[in-house]
């Protein structure tokens, strides 16, 4: 039996969401690999701050890409996985900035804003497509995310 008919929702709103949500893993991979890159690359007076941030904030993130691309597959399609993709759907950018501590940091506010953008988007869908699961997931991530935005803005001194 499908999926959506077993979970409660319309199998044209699992496909809408689950295209959605397929937009967020490319936006959510690409943020990945660049805090990855700020991690391996970073420099300067700011290293032994940020480094070990950086490393809590890109394991986060790929806890994320797999609970949503298990959530895409419980919506009963098939998550993207190919980089190429990822570049092509993702509104976020590779960042080439990974040494400057200022340039990182605002770089990893730009993706929070489009990811945190993004997971409203889907909330406001989920919650009139009555998709609780998507919609908590989101809710949650938001949550966490205004709070992280709190402390890379407090480092800047915003």
């Amino acid at each position: 039996m499908n999926n959506t008919k077993i979970i409660g929702l319309n199998e044209n709103d699992a496909q809408q969401i689950a295209e959605k949500l397929n937009v967020l893993l490319a936006e959510y991979s690409v943020f990945y690999q660049n805090t990855r890159g700020a991690h391996w690359n970073i420099k300067g007076n700011q290293f032994f701050t940020l480094h070990p941030k950086f490393e809590e904030l890109y394991n986060n993130l790929v806890l994320k890409i797999d609970e949503i691309a298990e959530r895409i597959l419980t919506l009963g399609a098939t998550p993207n996985h190919n980089y190429s993709d990822y570049l092509a759907m993702s509104t976020i950018k590779e960042s080439r900035e990974v040494s400057d501590a200022a340039k990182c940091v605002e770089n990893i506010l730009a993706s929070f804003k489009i990811i945190i953008d993004r997971q409203r988007d889907i909330l406001d869908y989920t919650e009139k497509a009555g998709d609780e699961g998507t919609n908590s997931q989101m809710s949650d991530y938001i949550t966490e995310q205004e709070k992280e935005v709190w402390m890379y803005n407090s480092y800047l001194g915003k």
